[in-house]
Order: structure tokens, then C-alpha cells, then sequence
């Protein structure tokens, strides 16, 4: 019991016995860290804090760029799939700037992708692209050579 009290009531407690906290706190005084409150001397304190600015900066970096390989992928599936340019792709993209490519990874998906319809695309391209009243014509043509050869041969016709 005396632990639970000592636990909700001691920060209380320690505030009135410093004064009101300003004395024995250890970050500053706008609630800010120190190089004291982190055990550390000035140099390193100011090294610390150059490191953590440099090491989000990266990140940030990083991140940008992913952002841009995602959305430089998003426009080479529209572009495959003849779907509508997204502004918010675009501008994704030239933020990062424009030397961003897709990761290797995905770069093969999509290139596999592309392979496998080329070779189920070609027999419907050419069917797509055929003549169809050259093609009754030349059925029809046939279909009467093969009438008159038959009568030719077979004596019931």
C-alpha cells in the first residue's frame, strides 16, 4: 500500500520539496533536453543533436524516393493498361526528381507481364486485325470449288 502511495503522490511531493520542480528538473526550461539531462557534455549533446537532424533528413529521403518508385510504377501499369495519367503521380515523381526508377524487382514483374501478353495477345491481334469480308469471300469461294468438285466426282449429285 505504501508503494502505491509513494507512486501516485511522490512527483507531487518532490515538486513542493524543490521549490515547485524548477531546481531539480533536468530538462530545461521550456521543457526542452539538455546535454545534462542526457548524462552527455556539451559537444556530444551537440553532435547527438546534429546526428539525429542528419539521420531524419535520410529518412526522409528515403521515404521521398520510395513514394516516387511507387508512383513511377503506378504510371508504367496506366500506361500499360491504357488507364487515364494521375497529376498526383506526376508531381510525386518530380519532387523526387525525375531520375527515379522502378525497383528491379518490380521492373521484371512488369516485364513478365508484358511477355506473357504478347504471346497470348498475338493470336487476337491478328484476328483483330483480319479482313473479315476477304475471309467470307475466299470461304465462300472455297465452299463452291469444293460443290463443283464433288458433282464432278460423285454420280447421285
Amino acid at each position: 500500500m505504501a508503494f502505491l502511495m509513494n507512486q501516485m503522490l511522490g512527483s507531487k511531493l518532490k515538486s513542493f520539496a524543490d521549490g515547485g520542480g524548477e531546481g531539480g528538473s533536468k530538462a530545461g526550461a521550456d521543457g526542452k533536453e539538455t546535454a545534462e539531462s542526457k548524462g552527455m557534455s556539451r559537444e556530444e549533446f551537440e553532435e547527438y543533436q546534429k546526428q539525429l537532424v542528419e539521420e531524419k533528413i535520410q529518412r526522409d529521403k528515403d521515404f521521398a524516393t520510395k513514394k516516387a518508385e511507387r508512383a513511377n510504377l503506378r504510371v508504367a501499369l496506366r500506361d500499360k493498361y491504357r488507364l487515364p495519367d494521375s497529376a498526383l503521380d506526376g508531381a510525386m515523381i518530380q519532387m523526387a526528381g525525375d531520375d527515379v526508377d522502378l525497383p528491379e524487382e518490380l521492373a521484371k514483374m512488369v516485364d513478365e507481364d508484358e511477355e506473357e501478353e504478347e504471346t497470348n495477345d498475338s493470336f487476337l491481334h491478328k484476328l483483330q486485325n483480319m479482313d473479315l469480308d476477304e475471309l467470307k469471300t475466299k470461304a465462300q469461294s472455297r465452299a463452291s470449288e469444293l460443290r463443283q468438285t464433288a458433282e464432278e466426282k460423285c454420280v447421285l449429285m
